[in-house]
This record gives C-alpha cells, structure tokens and sequence, in this order.
C-alpha cells in the first residue's frame, strides 16, 4: 500500500510535469527565443490595459504603422507592446527586440522582432508555431 507521502509526492509531480509540458509548447518563435501563448497574452494584456488608460511606459503602447507591410490575420490601427524575452512583462526600462502587435480591438495580430531585421528600425515577422 502507498503511503500518503509518495501519493503526495506522486501527485505534485504530475502536476509540475504537466506545467512543464504546456509551458514547453511555443506559440511564436521570435530569431531564437520561444513564446508561449500565456507570454503573448500577459504582455498584450498589459499593453491593451495601458492603451484603454491613456497611459504609456516608456512611449509603450504606440500606434505600429506597419512600414514593412505585413500580412496580419486583423485589421488595424495596430499598437505594438513589448515582449521580454526573459518573459516578465515590461514595465520599463530596455523594451528589447520583440514587439506583441494588437488592434484597437484588442485582437492579437502577431509578434514582430527586430533580430534578423535588414535595418536597425525594421521588423520581420515571428515565426508562429
């Protein structure tokens, strides 16, 4: 008969290594780092909150123009919002190179990078998994 204790101990590591495995699982690829879809949703949400206050973080939200002229599955006015690739949301301070990319509608349009980019200002797409 299994103690109460390895039950336990059995239990909690089903739970952690079924986190693991969601968490494991890329929603977009940005040059080389993965983001999970919480990761877009937690920094779209804090770029839409800011946006829906009148508020910015260091100039973040603002309007994207969308200069490279990217296919988004929404239409716009876009916003773009960074997202950190040691996955806390930004706050402030540097916004490094990915952008989280939303409508006036709050509709996720897609992730943007700077890594692999033609010239310092310029974006490519992120990959989506």
């Amino acid at each position: 008969m299994l103690s109460v204790k390895v039950l336990v101990l059995l239990a909690t590591g089903l739970v952690v290594a079924t986190e693991n495995a969601a968490r494991e699982s890329c929603a977009y690829y940005c040059g080389n780092t993965c983001y999970w879809a919480s990761d877009v949703s937690a920094a779209q949400a804090k770029g839409w909150s800011l946006l829906e206050e009148g508020k910015t973080v260091d100039d973040y939200p603002h309007v994207y123009r969308d200069d490279e002229g990217f296919d988004f599955p929404v239409a716009g006015t876009y916003y773009e919002y960074p997202i950190l690739s040691d996955y806390k949301v930004f706050t402030s301070g540097s916004p490094g190179t990915d952008r989280v990319i939303f409508n006036d509608n709050d509709e996720l349009a897609g992730l943007i990078t700077h890594t692999g980019a033609s010239s310092y200002d310029g974006f490519v797409q992120c990959d989506s998994a």
